[in-house]
């Protein structure tokens, strides 16, 4: 048994979505702060940079997580390395290899809390459903999931055009039921949805950040011929064919500071 005092109950503290075993809260204002940091704290603030955590219930449901992001656990929390035999490890590794992500997640099991560090970018709470169970994350966005879903590496239609383009040959997919977390550098509020119905979307550059695995993905030309490409000003662009949903956000991703 265990108590929490002025954690979620701070009022400098506020829950801003709760999804399955996840709640996400946020840090109004930054009060460990110097004279010298004061203004950029305030100003940060008001600028809605703030810090943000996600915090899992596992009594809810066992979560895995992206390596070396727990911050703190409580209660009965049992951490693993997911791996099921040598056959699993060597999937891990392998799709860890061409996502870029972490070949070994941990999963946590039991029934305490268990709480991710700190950061400075947007966490989006995602429901698989919502999906058609099976969606497709741009790299290095992946920071929690239930570990109901199954995580697989998506290989793109046309690896020679990903490689002229110098995008990654495959990304994360999670697929089944369950919900899960991502670190965007853009809010939710501002992120554009797109459905398409037997239909194709073109984006100049990595604006997408989660698609539906039904969708075709390819890089191409942006125009049909290389001097139309060349024409256009544009060269190689992401697209997705066919039926489904596309999340993109209205402006690059922002360097790490």
């Amino acid at each position: 048994m265990y108590q929490i005092r002025n954690f979620t109950d701070n009022d400098d503290v506020k829950i801003i979505g709760e999804l399955g075993a996840f709640q996400i809260i946020e840090y109004q204002r930054d009060l460990s702060v110097t004279p010298g940091s004061a203004i950029t704290a305030y100003y940060s603030s008001q600028m809605n940079v703030r810090k943000r955590q996600l915090v899992c219930d596992l009594g809810k449901a066992h979560v895995t997580i992206q390596a070396g992001a727990m911050q703190w656990m409580l209660g009965n929390v049992n951490a693993t390395t997911g791996v099921k035999g040598v056959g699993d490890l060597f999937g891990k590794a392998v799709r860890g290899k061409v996502t870029g992500e972490s070949a070994i997640k941990p999963e946590y099991t039991g029934d305490g809390l268990l709480v991710l560090e700190p950061t400075y970018k947007y966490l989006i709470l995602m429901d698989a459903a919502d999906w058609g169970g099976s969606v497709v994350l741009d790299d290095g966005l992946f920071l929690a999931c239930e570990s109901s879903l199954k995580q697989k590496a998506v290989a793109r239609s046309n690896l020679s055009s990903a490689i002229a383009g110098g995008e990654g040959l495959f990304n994360l997919s999670l697929n089944g039921s369950g919900a899960f977390c991502i670190e965007s550098d853009c809010p939710k509020e501002e992120l554009i949805e797109i459905t398409l119905h037997n239909d194709v979307l073109k984006i100049d550059g990595n604006y997408a950040i989660a698609w539906s695995n039904s969708l075709n993905f390819t890089v191409e030309r942006s125009g049909k011929s290389l001097i139309g490409s060349a024409a256009s000003g544009e060269g190689l662009v992401n697209v997705y064919r066919g039926s489904g949903r596309v999340l993109m956000m209205p402006t690059a991703k922002m360097p790490n500071i």
